[in-house]
């Protein structure tokens, strides 16, 4: 488990990490496609799909939470689709660098949010 200031730090990255995921799906929806009805349908509609199923099932205070492990599965999935759309607009190097910071620290939120759910369980034997 991470020492407070830690804990922050990288809880701040997580976040970085999902706007970014929002942010290269507009991208790439405003890219993809002809004609300004798809662009606008994509651009947009992506980044809220994606956000509001975000926010009922994998955010902190999700409405429907899910396991850790489908959570954490969930998340992956977004962050290397948003990195598949950057590479596809043309951000091949950011898409690589994204990949591997947004996978690091999902891995690392994962395992500190286990420690802290055994050390939880551990408290109320």
């Amino acid at each position: 488990m991470l020492a407070k200031p830690l804990y922050l730090v990288n809880a701040a990255l997580a976040f970085a990490v999902e706007l970014v995921a929002l942010g290269a799906l507009l991208w790439w929806g405003f890219h993809t496609g002809t004609g300004l009805a798809l662009h606008l349908l994509l651009g947009l509609g992506a980044p809220v799909l994606t956000g509001w199923l975000w926010g009922m099932f994998l955010a902190p205070r999700a409405s429907h939470p899910l396991p850790v492990g489908v959570t954490s599965a969930a998340k992956l999935t977004v962050f290397v689709a948003s990195a598949v759309a950057a590479y596809a607009v043309g951000a091949h190097a950011f898409a690589v660098v994204y990949t591997v910071v947004a996978v690091l620290n999902t891995a690392y939120v994962t395992a500190n949010r286990e420690a802290i759910t055994r050390r939880l369980a551990g408290a109320r034997d």
